[in-house]
């Protein structure tokens, strides 16, 4: 069960592992972590690090802002020839685009 609204949101999100950096887009996001469709296989418990996007308007803030964020992998799909990649949230900092 869900303990966080989750929020469809489209945005361009800079995924990198251990060995390679990938860019993707946003399905959806909550407070606890972030769906995104990406190009390329993740391990299931791998750490990845990824960088959100997020738009003046849809924070209704003057700047864009970048959420830094440090997270692992705990689910993937296929959906649609992609990878579908959900993925937690265990540690995030804002940082003005």
């Amino acid at each position: 069960m869900r303990s966080a609204v989750r929020f469809p949101l489209k945005l361009p999100i800079a995924v990198k592992t251990s060995l390679e950096e990938h860019q993707a887009e946003t399905k959806d996001i909550s407070a606890g972590g972030v769906l995104f469709n990406i190009d390329a296989d993740m391990s299931i418990g791998s750490t990845i690090e990824f960088t959100i996007s997020m738009p003046a308007q849809v924070l209704g803030s003057p700047n864009d802002v970048l959420v830094n964020c440090v997270g692992r992998v705990v689910r993937c799909a296929q959906d649609g020839g992609r990878r579908s990649v959900a993925a937690v949230i265990d540690e995030y900092r804002f940082e003005r685009a």
